[in-house]
């Protein structure tokens, strides 16, 4: 057993016989509840003693994901109030090391998933000389419900606090807090977005990976007023919060994970705002679109998967059955001219039915383009493709959306991803991958040039034959010029 100190008390880890040594469940912030709930997050209380720190501490509450995505993305419920924690894996956890840190924002549409499961085990980025943390945060109505009087983006800032604990105390753990990257995927990433212009977290981080996400998911502050009205009708409540802390949680978390569906089903931009077309009710509340800029002071690694969209289209069949009325409705909506768009997105896949069209429309609208825009606005960035394919599904499944993750944690016989894995996943890829993740967080360089808007390089993940591309798909970028 291994203890390092915090600034709340001592902790005791578990160290491998690989050499890794990990500290689970230490609170970053107090229990969000009480006369805590909904309001910014609170210092821990300090302890005496030694806290044992050798199992993971309770996840934020959370319904679990809906079927099929139930057996298909990695998810964890640990029941309790203490779950504002983290975890860390260290080579060296004594002071001095100075080693480059990683800390893991995960995703789940803002209502799902946490840092505690085994698919974001941080051993390997330890292994590889990386002092590695992931965080729970508040999800769903406790972390991003807009409720008047109270902050916006509870969620949000509790990473920043999660952050401010790595500042603090990182160096016990072998850490250096002046080399702090941030990673994460989809609403992970999506939240990175929104840190990097944020006052609070500036100065908290020094480099950002963001996968399958960047800066364009969020509600303005009528939109997430429409949808706190909403989830306050079904419970039969005000839309306060002392109404909603009324509520137990075995009537909330279903009632929240209806209203996603309700969404999803019924696209209404009068009903949801921006929630409609983002099919996500639980969102940061943002003004409007904030992109970070050249003097952001952030080194950026950015991209998605090839074919991010198909993990909501082929486990639940959509994907044979869309019908073109709706491809050419949701393309429109997109801000798309349907006929001359569709014709481009056809003309690269002439034998594309309806459903594979709108998997390379709304993977673009979603993903893609998103993160070309924030490597625009930030010279030096550096921008990939993961576009290995899955084996799944006959094969349908294809580069979709969180196929990325076992290799980028090089996790790649963890039971938890064998459903979006299949067998015999290639370990060069999770090498590739993994290896230039930690190059950037250690030195700021993945291993490729970076992105300028004259040869647009973008590093393209394939498992066979990986290497940098110049501009991919370039017809399809521009169609998007001067589309949110």
């Amino acid at each position: 057993m291994t203890v390092c100190r915090t600034r709340q008390g001592e902790v005791r880890g578990r160290t491998s016989p690989d050499g890794v040594t990990s500290f689970l469940g230490i609170p970053y912030a107090a229990p969000p509840f009480g006369a805590l709930r909904f309001r910014a997050p609170a210092p821990p209380e300090p302890w005496s003693g030694v806290r044992d720190a050798t199992a993971h501490g309770p996840t934020a509450p959370h319904a679990p994901y809906a079927p099929p995505f139930d057996a298909l993305i990695p998810d964890e419920v640990v029941p309790g109030e203490e779950c504002l924690n983290l975890g860390v894996w260290s080579p060296a956890p004594e002071p001095g090391a100075g080693l480059p840190v990683m800390v893991w924002v995960h995703g789940g549409a803002f209502t799902n998933g946490s840092g505690s499961a085994s698919a974001y085990d941080g051993s390997a980025f330890a292994r590889d000389g990386v002092v590695c943390v992931t965080l729970n945060y508040r999800l769903g109505a406790d972390g991003f419900l807009r409720l008047p009087g109270r902050p916006d983006n509870r969620g949000l800032l509790d990473q920043i606090a999660a952050l401010r604990w790595v500042r603090d105390n990182i160096a016990s753990f072998g850490g250096d807090p002046g080399r702090v990257t941030v990673f994460g995927e989809s609403a992970g990433a999506m939240s990175i977005g929104a840190l990097l212009t944020a006052g609070a977290a500036r100065g908290l981080f020094h480099r950002a990976i963001l996968q399958s996400g960047a800066c364009h998911h969020f509600l303005r502050p009528p939109s997430a007023e429409l949808v706190a009205a909403r989830l306050a009708e079904k419970l039969g409540i005000e839309p306060t919060p002392e109404a909603f802390d009324g509520v137990p949680l075995e009537e909330l978390l279903p009632a929240q994970a209806q209203l996603r569906a309700e969404v999803g089903a019924d696209p209404d931009p009068a009903r949801w705002g921006e929630a409609a077309l983002n099919m996500m009710p639980f969102e940061p509340v943002l003004e409007d679109l904030a992109l970070p800029g050249p003097d952001s002071g952030v080194d950026l690694l950015i991209g998605g998967n090839r074919e991010e969209y198909r993990l909501f289209l082929v486990p639940t069949e959509r994907l044979a059955v869309f019908p073109e009325s709706s491809l050419r409705a949701l393309t429109a909506a997109y801000g798309l001219d349907p006929a001359g768009a569709l014709a481009v997105y056809r003309d690269a896949r002439p034998d594309a039915t309806p459903g594979e069209l709108l998997d390379a429309v709304a993977t673009d609208w979603f993903y893609r383009i998103p993160a070309v825009r924030l490597a625009e606005s930030v010279p030096g960035s550096y921008l990939y493709e993961f576009a290995w394919r899955s084996p799944r599904f006959g094969g349908t499944l294809g580069a979709c959306h969180a196929l990325e993750l076992p290799f980028v944690f090089d996790r790649l016989h963890d039971p938890s991803y064998a459903p979006l894995l299949g067998s015999d996943p290639p370990q060069a890829l999770a090498d590739a991958v993994h290896g230039a993740w930690v190059s950037f967080a250690t030195t700021g360089r993945p291993g490729w040039q970076a992105y300028d808007r004259t040869h647009r390089a973008t590093m393209t993940f394939t498992g066979d034959g990986s290497g940098p591309v110049e501009d991919p798909r370039a017809r399809e970028r521009l169609l998007w010029e001067g589309v949110r």
